[in-house]
């Protein structure tokens, strides 16, 4: 709760004072404000905005973007079919990235590396070409290092938000926001 007496989203856990945690998903959020359980938790009445969860999957978006970002500038991150392919095929990668836009039919061809918990499928075209600097990607690759488990965490956090839009077909998030 913000000095004003609004909910203010910590994302990034960096904020002074008590939080009131949420579960990283948007049935869970939208459940918190239709009953009003951020004033039962603070124990006084707040501000609740009307867009908290719009607010909250934005804030979550663009830290997967940056995130995703900073991996292709640290030479982490590589994009378009044929380089993925090929880092999939070296075990150099440690999660693959697909839009969930593109054609199910290409998607398919590439297979994470591991299990499907490494698969990331959360996000569009639009949102991982902004991390590449690119109208749009379907296919990105993360390699070793020491971005890509944090881009595992902030995915979760972001599908769950995103579960109920019908946005994504990547693991159910159970991070909490």
């Amino acid at each position: 709760i913000g000095p004003d007496g609004d909910v203010v989203p910590d994302i990034y856990g960096k904020l002074p004072g008590r939080g009131i945690w949420v579960s990283a998903k948007s049935a869970a959020l939208e459940k918190a404000v239709k009953k009003k359980l951020f004033c039962r938790s603070a124990k006084k009445p707040v501000l609740i905005r009307e867009n908290l969860v719009s607010n909250v999957e934005n804030i979550l978006a663009r830290r997967l973007i940056n995130l995703i970002s900073l991996a292709r500038k640290a030479g982490q991150a590589v994009t378009g079919f044929e380089k993925v392919k090929g880092l999939l095929e070296t075990d150099r990668a440690k999660v693959l990235i697909q839009a969930n836009d593109g054609s199910k039919r290409e998607k398919a061809r590439l297979r994470p590396p591991g299990d499907d918990s490494t698969k990331i499928g959360c996000m569009t075209s639009r949102e991982l070409g902004l991390a590449f600097g690119r109208e749009s990607v379907i296919h990105a690759a993360i390699t070793a290092g020491g971005l890509y488990k944090e881009i595992s965490v902030e995915s979760l956090r972001l599908a769950g938000m995103r579960e109920n839009n019908g946005n994504t077909d990547a693991k159910k998030g159970k991070e909490d926001v």
